[in-house]
């Protein structure tokens, strides 16, 4: 025992000095995969000689900081439950409903491969090895099937599918060599692991170049037999869930494809990334800058992987048309490398300098118009069309997502307030006109915000406050939007098209008047190179079929025909207003007013007949929007109109026309009803 005299004090116990940075970062850098920490400890070993007070230490010790901080072996596990998929998706989305028919097979696809068993062939000539096998491989969960040799395995083969094969080398009859060969033939994608207890280099080699996928000696090593399997079969699924297509969700603004994006985060159980893409003129914002001066970042891509946590989320391209291309390079070629199944696995950030797997993420697009994206680009996605809604929808969407959503929003107790379908009704038809449910969403909102303060004017109101239709107008204002099309009369030489453009269906007019001049054809309202065309394609079959139509055949002698598309600062182009403008001309020519409640598109050739055209749906909806009762299609979109919900032409009549002679009497109003 020691003892202290009074004066005495005992020595402190020297304070271990904190850990430096590089410390923390070595012991960080040791859990990262052995290609990227040989990475980080050459980086490290390297800032161990640099002076703390230059440039370079900090851009070095930043680097290896975000090495260490990216998710490389980070997932999380997907829920697997496709009925709790879909109860997601239909508590958060009415309507759509192939868009979420199409999303749940999507899902049941991965949840297949995620659930399936593998099925292996144990191939043997001795018995005790084929029962171990099997028993051992059964017990991980695996289907087993056994072969007695080379021979009876190539016969199984024949009759059904195998993940993976186990065989031993020497056997009777056809040794494991020869079945490899024959494997490889009769079944190429499957996996094989060859077995023996003759274990040589030489023997391994030639295995290896036949095309076995694995080498082991006998006797086994159960758990190396065990992790060779599953690494194999691991590897094979995730190859094959990475072949999956990559969706491209495609529609007007505010029809749901973010939000169907999050739904399927949701299901998943999966984390949410959403980047947007509108604007992206330099491709270093998606693959980053090279460490070569200061200031230099990863891309968008890795940043956003890295600030989630994981390398499987669910990661969506937003505005993928709007993307950009200058000088600084084109964007929409590094998102062929982030998006080919073949090529993301071993993906580069030019920061990173080194190979980020990407295989795991589940890319998901949103585009206005696919038209504008890249065609090496538009190759590698799946589009699923969005659009519009019916009436009907909105009018569901409404009461039982927007309503409640903001009465909630903007402190509004819900048992005080109640909206009728009158009310309702009301502000889609005079306040919104529109494919999605943005501009719905917002009039509701000012509804509540004017709600709100009638509400604290009059707080000791315990009375119900039924919102009407005329409270409505009485809160909004004069209606913003009137069904022009029934509401006008029929003129001469004016017609009602059908367009589909980025924000969906639209009613276009067509404007034909003729004056004195010299044979001159007058093109107006920013009018693309395809409409030009229509227009003197409209106008040669015209002088070409005057006498079939009762049309003086010198009509063009004199005169000058001008065409005019009403709007015309918004440009337009496309070939589906072929039938517009022929039928403006005709109802200009032989002085007979057009219908305006008859709407119609398609595409013209020059001895009348009248071709297919796209947007089917949206252009639908426009009409209903606009109060059309009668709509003109061609005959061959006969399919695409068969295959529209009831509710879709609900009110109005649908007209099948194969050449233009056919729809004359539906559009020009006869003579004695001039």
């Amino acid at each position: 025992m020691i003892f202290f005299r009074k004066s005495e004090k005992p020595e402190e116990t020297a304070v271990a000095e904190p850990e430096s940075d590089i410390d923390k970062l070595r012991v960080a850098a040791r859990r990262l995969p052995e290609s990227v920490a040989d990475i980080a400890m050459k980086e490290l070993e390297r800032l161990e000689k640099t002076d703390p007070s230059t440039p370079e230490y900090g851009i070095g010790l930043n680097y290896i900081e975000f090495l260490t901080a990216l998710p490389w072996t980070h997932t999380t596990h997907d829920n697997l439950d496709i009925q709790r998929a879909e109860a997601i998706f239909t508590s958060q989305h009415y309507g759509l409903k192939h868009v979420r028919d199409r999303i749940l097979e999507f899902l049941a696809v991965r949840i297949l491969f995620n659930t399936r068993s593998s099925h292996i062939l144990v191939v043997d000539d001795e018995e005790i090895a084929r029962t171990n096998l099997e028993y051992v491989l059964k017990k991980e969960g695996y289907r087993v099937t056994t072969a007695v040799n080379g021979m009876d395995a190539l016969e199984k083969i024949s009759g059904a599918e195998f993940d993976l094969i186990l065989t031993d080398l020497k056997m009777e009859k056809m040794d494991g060599l020869q079945l490899v060969e024959s494997v490889k033939h009769v079944s190429p994608f499957t996996d094989i692991i060859m077995i023996t207890g003759f274990a040589t280099v030489s023997s391994a080699v030639d295995a290896l170049k036949k095309g076995a996928t694995h080498y082991l000696p006998k006797p086994v090593n159960l758990d190396e037999l065990r992790a060779a399997v599953r690494d194999i079969l691991d590897g094979k699924k995730r190859t094959l869930m990475t072949r999956s297509p990559i969706l491209c969700f495609s529609g007007p603004p505010g029809v749901g494809k973010t939000s169907i994006g999050r739904a399927i985060a949701e299901a998943l159980e999966r984390k949410f990334i959403r980047l947007s893409l509108a604007g992206f003129r330099d491709e270093a914002e998606l693959r980053g800058h090279r460490r070569t001066y200061v200031g230099a970042m990863a891309g968008r891509v890795i940043t956003e992987i890295k600030r989630s946590g994981v390398k499987n989320p669910v990661f969506m391209l937003d505005e993928l048309d709007k993307i950009g291309q200058d000088f600084r390079g084109d964007p929409a070629s590094v998102l062929l490398e982030i998006l080919d199944p073949e090529q993301n696995a071993q993906f580069v950030d030019h920061y990173v300098d080194a190979p980020f797997d990407l295989s795991g993420v589940m890319f998901i697009a949103t585009a206005n118009m696919v038209e504008k994206i890249p065609g090496p680009l538009l190759d590698r996605l799946e589009i699923i069309p969005f659009s519009g809604y019916t009436e009907n929808e909105k009018r569901v969407i409404a009461r039982n997502y927007i309503i409640p959503r903001q009465l909630r929003n903007h402190g509004l107790p819900h048992d005080r307030l109640a909206f009728t379908d009158d009310a309702i009704i009301r502000v889609i038809r005079d306040y919104t006109q529109e494919a999605g449910l943005r501009n719905l969403e917002r009039e509701f909102a000012n509804i509540c915000r004017k709600l709100a303060r009638l509400c604290l004017d009059n707080p000791e109101s315990a009375s119900v406050v039924t919102v009407d239709g005329a409270l409505v107008a009485q809160l909004l204002g004069p209606r913003k939007f009137t069904h022009e099309i029934a509401e006008t009369e029929n003129q001469i030489g004016v017609t009602t098209g059908l367009v589909w453009t980025e924000q969906g269906g639209e009613i276009l007019f067509v404007e034909a008047t003729m004056m004195k001049g010299g044979q001159q054809l007058i093109l107006t309202g920013s009018l693309g190179n395809v409409l030009q065309e229509s227009a003197q394609t409209a106008l040669s079959f015209l002088r070409s079929h005057a006498d079939a139509l009762k049309i003086p055949p010198d009509f063009f002698r004199d005169h000058d025909i001008h065409i005019h598309f009403p709007c015309g600062a918004i440009p337009k182009d496309g070939p589906s207003a072929g039938i517009t403008i022929t039928m403006a001309l005709i109802s200009l020519l032989t002085r007979r007013p057009a219908r305006r409640d008859v709407a119609m598109t398609g595409e013209l050739t020059l001895n009348g007949r009248i071709l297919p055209i796209s947007g089917i749906r949206e252009k639908i909806l426009a009409a209903q929007r606009a109060g059309i009762k009668t709509v003109i299609f061609p005959r061959r979109n006969d399919v695409d109109i068969q295959g529209l919900d009831p509710e879709v032409c609900e009110g109005m009549e649908v007209v099948l026309a194969d050449d233009i002679q056919s729809v004359i009497d539906r559009v020009i109003v006869q003579a004695d009803h001039a």
